[in-house]
């Protein structure tokens, strides 16, 4: 849930940038890629990766009510919804950064459905699901999941910049 807090932040930082697009009708590229890094490194990968590879995966462990089989359900097609959204904003954005002025106009058509889905979605793993999930583990699993997720944080600043370098080396 701390997390949602650092990824509220950078939604009101896309607000502020939407307002400047729609009021000037252009955009600094470079913003683009910092925001969708950010989307896809901490939101995505960092965040829902955790909740995917750790808590759900223990979640599909224990006997689950149908309700909250049904919520961790939408919560992962959520996470895809974030993932093919943000896809379709770099995608406009090399479209932009080519010359095509008609493509602001679906970057910004983008941005809005970010804005608008994450504080959906983050309200109903904070006040929904969070809690819910909480009963099926006991305080020992709890913090064994606890030491994974800093395990895996750890870990991420590795995966981003070895991740970089092949991206590079591919490039020859």
């Amino acid at each position: 849930m701390i997390e949602h807090l650092l990824i509220e932040r950078i939604l009101n930082v896309l607000k502020g940038v939407l307002a400047k697009i729609e009021s000037n009708h252009e955009l600094d590229p470079v913003f683009v890629d910092i925001a969708v890094d950010f989307i896809r490194v901490y939101a995505d990968r960092t965040h829902h990766g955790k909740e995917e590879d750790i808590l759900f995966r223990e979640l599909n462990k224990k006997r689950l009510k149908s309700e909250d089989i049904k919520i961790m359900k939408e919560l992962i097609d959520e996470h895809v919804f974030g993932r093919q959204t943000t896809k379709a904003l770099v995608e406009v954005d090399t479209r932009y950064r080519n010359g095509d002025e008609l493509a602001l106009a679906d970057i910004t058509a983008n941005l809005k459905t970010l804005i608008d889905f994450y504080p959906r979605h983050i309200e109903k793993e904070d006040k929904i699901f969070t809690h819910r999930s909480r009963i099926y583990f006991t305080d020992e699993e709890d913090r064994a999941m606890l030491e994974e997720f800093w395990e895996f944080d750890r870990n991420m600043i590795h995966e981003k910049y070895k991740s970089m370098v092949e991206v590079f080396e591919n490039q020859k």
